[in-house]
């Protein structure tokens, strides 16, 4: 994934004395990852390239995530960044890894950018994909571990009538699963769904995303498209104030981090300010 926004030129130190802010942008099947964030005793995506980056360079290195994805969910476009000794050769750095890093995980690009830059709080929306299929015979045998099988006929129709219902500034709490001081307030702004012969896809778009908020919002739709939900059932659970024990959950593996979106660079310390303020409901 690439960027207009940001250049190659060099930038100052950002994080001390010879350092720089390098953005990372990569991919990952999530199969056989216990998801994103660092967990004793499990293999996460996280773990795996900060140890094998700081071999590689031969300096401790920790990386910002634009987005924590869950165990089993996918990346096509994940962004994170590292503040890294000016003496790294950046452009250099995804060749470097790709002879380290397990076939499960590759980085694409690496690029010097400005110190106001910041994976996580920095971007103005991401963008996700779910895969089901409604096919008699299940998922295509070389799609099997990104596309999730489902055993009744899905109503195209049904699903994005019901998916329209949802969008906007809401509080999402119905569908997540909440944290301890972190808000359920986000924008949906996107939320659509295509069909293309025995495969519909998601498309899935917000300015951030709560604990699995995007499964239980496709497991929600789901029971629309099979006809054991009205349209209107997802929308109503909004107003509920806590997580819905009606809304299942579906598998992680049909989902998938497609796209991070960034600002202009002189937009990025306001927008990261912005994103670090608690959301509030409006009116």
């Amino acid at each position: 994934m690439t960027d207009e926004h940001f250049t190659d030129e060099p930038v100052a130190p950002t994080g001390g004395d010879g350092l720089v802010r390098v953005r990372l942008d990569l991919a990952y099947d999530g199969t056989d990852f216990s998801g994103w964030a660092r967990q004793p005793g499990r293999r996460t995506v996280c773990g795996v390239l900060e140890d094998t980056t700081s071999t590689v360079l031969r300096h401790d290195v920790s990386l910002t995530v634009a987005g924590r994805t869950d165990a089993g969910v996918h990346a096509a476009g994940q962004v994170a960044h590292a503040d890294l000794p000016s003496s790294v050769d950046v452009a250099a750095l995804p060749k470097r890894l790709a002879r380290a890093l397990p076939p499960d995980v590759r980085v694409f690009s690496a690029r010097v950018v400005p110190a106001a830059f910041d994976a996580r709080f920095a971007a103005l929306r991401r963008h996700y994909e779910y895969r089901v299929t409604d096919a008699p015979s299940g998922a295509h045998p070389l799609r099997r571990l990104d596309t999730l099988s489902w055993p009744r006929p899905l109503d195209l129709g049904a699903l994005n009538e019901a998916s329209a219902l949802l969008l906007g500034e809401r509080d999402f709490c119905a569908f997540c699963r909440r944290r301890e001081g972190a808000t359920t307030i986000r924008e949906l702004q996107r939320l659509v769904w295509e069909r293309e012969g025995d495969v519909l896809t998601a498309f899935v778009s917000a300015d951030a995303f709560c604990h699995s908020m995007v499964r239980s919002l496709v497991g929600a739709l789901l029971a629309v498209g099979e006809g054991r939900k009205p349209v209107g059932w997802p929308a109503s659970l909004l107003s509920l104030t806590a997580r819905s024990s009606a809304v299942t959950v579906a598998p992680p593996h049909g989902l998938s981090l497609v796209r991070v979106d960034y600002p202009a660079d002189d937009e990025l310390a306001a927008r990261a300010a912005v994103t670090r303020n608690v959301r509030v409901a409006t009116a």
